[in-house]
């Protein structure tokens, strides 16, 4: 018999229980009660705890409750209650020996070792619930990383579990691991790309809208903003399953409270003043998107996320020089060097991400491919910008930072799901 820790109960006195069990060949700790009984039962590490009690009571089975959660320890109880139900809490809260008027020194030693042996094989089954728990977590884990290989990468079944496989033997981990990793990732890509968007779709509305105004397709300038705004609701509402509302919510919120502010204003097609309450509008949603972007991006454990968000901000950028070529041609004298001025820095902050994304690694052959036809729709539009103020110019505008749009799209597709940046 090994290390013993009484819990003090009504049936018998501690100093004749102790010597019960000095007997017994027990080692006796000391005693405790139910309040203190896992601080103590942590402090002293029994192998065994004993309670002697007529009528145990609720706060027996809420200790060895909180005992069997916390520091599971084998548990005797000695007792005269007969009930099926005190059985039941028995079990329930981690009893290990329920015996029924049934204390007797001579046979004190034999119902011990019985309630350490309980403990030990309740205790291997519980490890073995845990671990087929685990390994069927990790299975599904494992289908959906498949799942998502298969999607992105157009990878056959056996393909992808092979995918997993190597990346987990490379670093030394399980494939649950793995898959879990890129589960993380395949998330975190998709709702950067989503919150990128919102910054794209900011500025678009105010490009279509100075279009329609302009007489610039108006058919297909209201078409595209109505799809617009449908998008933008879209991708509100996806990022509200795909965030975590503790830790991006107040950002969700910033960019949703804008939105809501927006959107009334797009009604109204009259006069400079709704344009520039659009604008004024449209720049608290690009900011409030940019937060949620690069708080999205900051927070991932995978540095290679940066690509995503630079491709996606391409988008952004395309449709804000756009605009601000729209907005100067039509402008006055006064306001025309503060836009030039703005115009400048997108088209500067445009030029440096594409070359860092030529430059990059991640960057495939098919994405290669996407940047030199952005480059060349790219220059049809800055060429089409110098030509803002005519018809033929501003048509030119139009298509090309549309055509933009569509390639940087596909491109922060690809990025977002690329093998390289989601598994490395």
């Amino acid at each position: 018999m090994r290390a013993v820790l009484i819990l003090n109960a009504d049936a018998l006195p501690a100093s004749a229980l102790e010597s019960d069990l000095k007997q017994a060949g027990a080692h006796v700790l000391g005693a405790t009660n139910c309040e203190e009984l896992v601080q103590d039962t942590i402090r002293w590490k029994p192998d065994v705890i004993v309670a002697v009690t007529a009528n145990p009571g609720a706060a027996l089975f809420a200790a060895t409750a909180l005992l069997a959660s916390a520091h599971p320890t084998a548990v005797a109880v000695f007792t005269d209650d007969v009930r099926v139900e005190s059985m039941e809490q028995a079990l329930a809260s981690g009893i290990h020996a329920w015996v029924v008027r049934g204390y007797e020194a001579g046979r004190l030693r034999s119902e011990l070792q019985l309630a350490q042996l309980r403990f030990v094989r309740d205790h291997q089954q519980q490890l073995a619930i845990r671990e087929l728990a685990k390994r069927l977590e990790e299975r599904k884990l494992v289908d959906r990383a498949k799942g998502i290989l298969m999607d992105t990468g157009a990878m056959a079944e056996d393909e992808a579990f092979r995918t997993l496989r190597a990346a987990a033997m490379e670093g030394k981990e399980r494939v649950g691991q793995v898959a879990q990793r890129l589960i993380d990732a395949a998330r975190n890509a998709e709702a950067i790309n989503r919150a990128g968007q919102l910054r794209m779709l900011s500025q678009r509305l105010v490009k279509l809208h100075l279009l329609d105004l302009l007489g610039v397709e108006p058919q297909s300038a209201a078409a595209l903003r109505a799809l617009s705004v449908d998008r933008l609701g879209e991708n509100l509402a996806v990022l509200e399953g795909l965030v975590s509302p503790a830790t991006f919510g107040d950002l969700l919120d910033g960019c949703r409270s804008a939105w809501e502010s927006l959107a009334p204003a797009l009604g109204r097609t009259a006069g400079d003043a709704a344009l520039a309450q659009i604008d004024a509008g449209a720049e608290q949603l690009l900011d409030a998107a940019e937060r949620l972007t690069a708080a999205l991006e900051s927070a991932s454990p995978v540095a290679r996320m940066q690509v995503v968000n630079l491709a996606g901000r391409q988008r952004m950028l395309a449709q804000r020089y756009a605009k601000l070529a729209l907005q100067q041609a039509q402008a006055g004298a006064g306001e025309r060097t503060a836009l030039a001025a703005r115009r400048d820095t997108a088209q500067r902050d445009f030029e440096r991400a594409l070359q860092a994304l030529e430059q990059s690694p991640l960057t495939a052959p098919k994405a290669r491919a996407l940047l030199l036809t952005a480059a060349q729709a790219w220059a049809r539009l800055r060429d089409s910008a110098l030509r803002a103020d005519e018809a033929g110019g501003r048509l030119a505008l139009a298509r090309s930072s549309e055509e933009l749009l569509e390639v940087f799209d596909t491109l922060t597709e690809d990025y977002e799901h690329s093998l390289q940046v989601l598994v490395g």
